[in-house]
């Protein structure tokens, strides 16, 4: 069975053999924290062993909720943020026909975000298309109180229970939250709405292979016991220390760049399918890494697209950047480009090719005047878009987040920057208990 691959060495010449070869202790020293739970942020290390604990109960009872929303739902609501909803999304929108908004009557319900922003006319026009329409809520939060996925699930719940009636909208509704406490937990109790239970010891950025990414998956019609079968795949690859470790190669590699002075690391991908798995790889590694006045910046681009937009200032801009490319061996179609007799484009030297052959070489040429202009290139190579694929590749760079975070030296569980911007947000709004910080606040204005 073909597996994810990576190449490093059009990396290696910019850090240094003998500088990587140097961080072999540290990527020990990693993998024990992981592989013995040990380390700075050690309670938080559940989904290290996640796949290969998680039973086929639960996947069943994940799939006959699925199911239940499949059949009284055309639309099912996901209401979360940050990993409670990225890494859906990113399975979702990789997995899924490109043109399935415009598809009048596809065969599963489409699975639509909420609660990943404040936009008023976001959650106006979500609303107003969802009026009339048979719809469902899977709502997904730890404690009920986070304002984004607060705000949108009080707003999508009135309106359910306005066009489907109190009682028939406690079968529409879906809780992932805490097993005991909290107030999503209070409600889900009162009203009687199935729950799934989201582990105290895995974090939201770790959390798509359980419950929270699984249930939205297998709704949207995808296979998560195959996403579950190449995630463990990746974990029995990747649990022993070794320099034959595609995890431990990569955060390896990234950090001995990083101490080189390559402070931004680039997640190319040449299909646009993958998109938002850029978007869900972002939130891992900037939430895991940047801290303590350290860590890589992460950034994204669809290429061939960025390529005329960002592909100057990757080419010739300042040499603090090096780039992962991810890139797909196999198309799940094929297209040929046909002959035109007049070629006034002047590309019939490509008729007869696939469209992903033109692309392939698109990727080859760009790797190559990259690298010639001074930018570390990694890849990785995946077979083709599925969901045994999707889930080693999910499993890879979960792990490798592990290793690098302590190869940084921060505690890559952990967020703790992420509660400023709520605590000025509650002062600012005047939320009960923060009186002296409104007052605070108040006097910087």
């Amino acid at each position: 069975m073909k597996t994810i691959e990576i190449d490093i060495q059009h990396a290696l010449y910019f850090a240094g053999k003998e500088k990587y070869d140097a961080l072999r202790p540290e990527a020990v020293k990693a993998m024990e924290n992981l592989t013995e739970n040990k380390g700075a942020g050690s309670d938080f290390q559940g989904w290290v062993k996640l796949p290969s604990e998680t039973p086929q109960s639960l996947l069943d009872d994940i799939k006959a909720t699925a199911a239940s929303l499949q059949q009284k739902c055309d639309y099912v609501v996901c209401v979360g943020i940050g990993g409670s909803y990225l890494g859906a999304k990113a399975v979702i929108e990789a997995l899924s026909d490109s043109f399935l908004p415009f598809i009048p009557a596809p065969k599963f319900p489409k699975v639509l975000f909420a609660g990943q922003n404040i936009g008023e006319d976001y959650l106006s026009e979500l609303t107003a298309f969802l009026k009339d329409k048979k719809f469902g809520i899977i709502v997904i939060s730890k404690s009920g109180t986070t304002t984004e996925p607060a705000i949108a699930f009080r707003i999508l719940k009135e309106q359910l229970e306005a066009q489907a009636g109190k009682q028939a909208a406690k079968d529409l509704i879906v809780a992932i939250t805490d097993e005991h406490k909290g107030a999503l937990r209070t409600l889900a109790t009162q009203e009687g709405y199935k729950t799934f239970i989201i582990a105290d010891n895995v974090g939201g950025r770790f959390s798509v292979l359980t419950p929270v990414g699984l249930l939205p998956i297998a709704v949207a019609g995808f296979d998560i016991d195959k996403l579950i079968a190449g995630a463990r795949f990746m974990e029995e690859k990747t649990r022993l220390e070794s320099p034959e470790n595609p995890s431990e190669v990569y955060a390896m590699m990234r950090n001995a760049l990083y101490r080189a002075g390559k402070k931004t690391e680039i997640l190319v991908n040449y299909n646009p399918k993958l998109h938002f798995f850029g978007e869900w790889w972002k939130q891992l590694y900037g939430e895991s890494e940047g801290k303590d006045n350290k860590g890589i910046f992460p950034a994204a681009v669809d290429l061939t697209t960025d390529l005329h937009s960002m592909g100057q200032w990757i080419q010739e801009g300042e040499r603090t950047i090096f780039e992962t490319v991810i890139s797909v061996e196999t198309s799940n179609c094929e297209l040929r480009i046909p002959v035109d007799p007049a070629n006034l484009d002047g590309i019939n030297y490509l008729a007869g090719k696939r469209v992903d052959e033109v692309n392939k070489m698109a990727e080859l040429g760009t790797r190559i005047a990259h690298n010639e202009g001074g930018v570390p290139v990694m890849r990785i190579t995946i077979p083709q878009l599925c969901e045994h694929t999707l889930g080693e590749l999910i499993y890879f760079f979960e792990k490798a987040c592990g290793i690098s975070g302590y190869l940084l030296g921060v505690n890559p569980f952990n967020q703790p920057g992420v509660e400023a911007y709520k605590r000025n947000m509650f002062a600012l709004l005047g939320k009960p208990g923060y009186e002296a910080e409104t007052q605070a606040i108040q006097s910087k204005l």
